[in-house]
């Protein structure tokens, strides 16, 4: 079966809010760990949308499988972590002293495989935080179907010196 195409009159127009070199001002990550490309929405200490293009030069596919290639479970978390970390991130007075870690994850279910060429549109929604702790509900689709979903927990602590 051949590939839709996709015409201007089908193409939905995706605001940008963070681009990848504000991503970049916000986020510590790097490459190849980066795993977030845009910010499209964003509701202050509520919830944020962010997109991650999946392409076949990522590293983890050398490996994750030969012959099939399929984005690691515990990657697709890792993006909707690091979606969720813009978030807490963006307003922080003292970001560039602190970082925020990965604490837990609860319920993480994996529902489609993520392949090379699709678009993860993460939706992260803030649940709970209190001082340096929190929890944050989130679901990972592509083309709206669901291929992810999780509540990631967060602390935040000094950056070590």
């Amino acid at each position: 079966m051949a590939d839709p195409v996709v015409t201007p009159e089908k193409r939905v127009e995706q605001k940008t809010v963070y681009s990848i070199t504000e991503i970049m001002k916000i986020l510590p990550h790097r490459y190849p760990f980066l795993l977030v490309d845009r910010i499209i929405e964003i509701e202050e200490e509520k919830r944020i949308v962010g997109l991650k293009n999946v392409t076949i030069n990522e590293q983890f596919f050398l490996g994750h499988f030969p012959g099939a290639p399929v984005m690691p479970g515990v990657l697709i978390i890792e993006a909707m972590a690091q979606v969720a970390g813009v978030l807490i991130y963006r307003d922080m007075p003292d970001k560039d002293t602190k970082l925020i870690y990965f604490s837990g994850v609860e319920n993480a279910k994996f529902r489609r495989p993520v392949l090379p060429g699709d678009q993860l549109r993460i939706e992260m929604e803030l649940l709970n935080r209190r001082s340096n702790f929190g929890k944050m509900a989130g679901r990972a689709t592509v083309e709206g179907k669901l291929a992810a979903e999780a509540v990631v927990l967060f602390s935040i602590a000094d950056r070590p010196k």
